[in-house]
């Protein structure tokens, strides 16, 4: 088959690869006893995209290199032509080779590029060297962790290992090059951390029952913020200061003032779901969802805070507007003479009247003295409070202006100043934490 090989690419017959007898039906790798075959690893990345967070994947082409020594074949100088160190032969050569076995351990496919025939070529050196080369696409899986999300940080490693070869017989390692990436590679909503993390260890495999020598590489995926500070962080930091309008709003507009913290607590619902369909559903907390709570409790607690003021000018308005409903029922009441030293005494206190001073007259059987040593004496005046004091709760008078100062119109002054700087506070908070950890 070589010399069919080699005829048809113009080679004479009598400079050839001299091969065992019946290496086609060798088996074992290269290597003298207690001695691995020292298989070396470089890889080309060409291009990554498909960075599936759902499935927790990632979809990789590359050129993959693997180099060993064949110390088994006898090679003729004439093979090669003048001034070269090496020959490149067609993939069928490397069908009648020993090659080794390496997988991707945690790839989900992976396969030889083709088009019209496979991607791959074999080059063979005069120091008896095999160079395989072939193009690759693999879907490799990823665990990721969305705990930081949107600034977190993948880790994905690729892992190569031999299927059937321990490490008593294949020992695989990374070349000087180890592995590259594309200069011109660019991905959509990551950025690609360099250099990357290169490790050659020893796995065992309880399913194979052996040590296996093992490659690793590390890709570190961070994400761009970009995006969602344009699409998430600014829409919603903008929702809670517009829910900030209602504390300008009297009571007298309460439908707008409703409509609006509603409508702000619909928009960030609205916005937020939306934003958790682009993530697999953890169980953890997320720094978005932390970001997300945090804008809907201002929000809620706006929503709240008109309820306070709303109640507070509910018992204002019945402190203030009992007056007249009762006077007239204390005074006819006094008239009858069911009430006795003042025209009116009424637990609210909001209005004081002076007792009516006793006067002399003319008793008359039948009727009660109010003077005298033997009728009944008044009693002794008290000080009725005033009707600021008697609605402290609700309305008080300033004592240096002498102003008379609501309870709910003070609440809403003071959230105008509150809310932002508990805001400030809280983006003042999350955001260096979040940089803190992702760093």
């Amino acid at each position: 088959v070589l010399r069919e090989v080699l005829a048809a690419k113009n080679y004479t017959l009598k400079p050839r690869v001299v091969l065992p007898e019946d290496y086609v039906k060798e088996v074992r790798p290269p290597s003298r006893k207690g001695t691995p075959v020292v298989v070396e690893f470089s890889i080309f990345v060409v291009d990554i995209n498909s960075i599936n967070v759902e499935d927790m994947d990632f979809r990789v082409d590359m050129f993959v290199h693997q180099k060993w020594v064949e110390s088994r074949l006898d090679l003729h100088d004439d093979i090669f032509e003048e001034g070269d160190d090496h020959v490149i032969l067609p993939p069928e050569f490397f069908d009648n080779l020993w090659q080794p076995d390496p997988y991707f351990l945690n790839s989900k496919i992976s396969e030889i590029a083709t088009l019209t025939h496979k991607f791959s070529s074999v080059t063979l050196y005069k120091n008896s060297t095999v160079r395989y080369a072939c193009m690759m696409h693999a879907i490799i899986a990823c665990q990721m962790e969305f705990q930081l999300y949107p600034m977190d940080i993948q880790i994905c490693p690729i892992y190569i290992e031999s299927f059937s070869y321990h490490n008593q017989k294949i020992r695989l390692k990374w070349a000087d090059n180890g592995v590259t990436i594309n200069p011109e590679l660019k991905l959509l909503q990551y950025n690609l951390g360099r250099p990357l993390q290169l490790e050659e260890t020893d796995g065992y495999m309880p399913e194979k029952y052996g040590n296996f020598s093992r490659l690793a590489v590390y890709f570190r995926f961070e994400r761009q913020i970009g995006h969602h500070l344009i699409q998430t962080f600014a829409p919603s930091s903008l929702v809670v200061m517009l829910s900030w309008f209602s504390f300008w709003l009297g009571l007298d507009a309460i439908p707008g003032r409703v409509t609006l913290l509603v409508t702000c607590m619909l928009t960030l619902v609205t916005m937020f779901t939306g934003m958790r369909a682009d993530i697999p559903p953890v169980a953890y907390v997320k720094a978005l969802d932390l970001w997300m709570a945090g804008c809907m409790l201002f929000v809620f607690s706006a929503l709240g805070e008109f309820v306070v003021v709303k109640v507070l000018d509910v018992q204002y308005q019945y402190q203030v507007n009992k007056v007249p409903k009762v006077l007239p029922m204390r005074i006819s009441a006094m008239e009858k003479g069911q009430c006795v030293g003042t025209v009116a005494n009424w637990e609210g206190g909001t209005v004081n009247v002076r007792p009516r001073k006793p006067t002399q007259t003319p008793t008359t059987p039948g009727q009660v003295s109010l003077q005298g040593n033997g009728g009944p004496q008044p009693p002794p005046p008290t000080k009725q409070p005033t009707r600021r004091q008697s609605i402290l709760s609700v309305a008080w008078t300033d004592t240096d202006t002498g102003i008379e100062k609501i309870m709910w119109r003070e609440i809403d002054k003071m959230s105008r100043i509150v809310f932002p700087g508990l805001f400030l506070v809280f983006v003042v908070l999350y955001w260096p934490i979040l940089i803190f950890k992702t760093s």
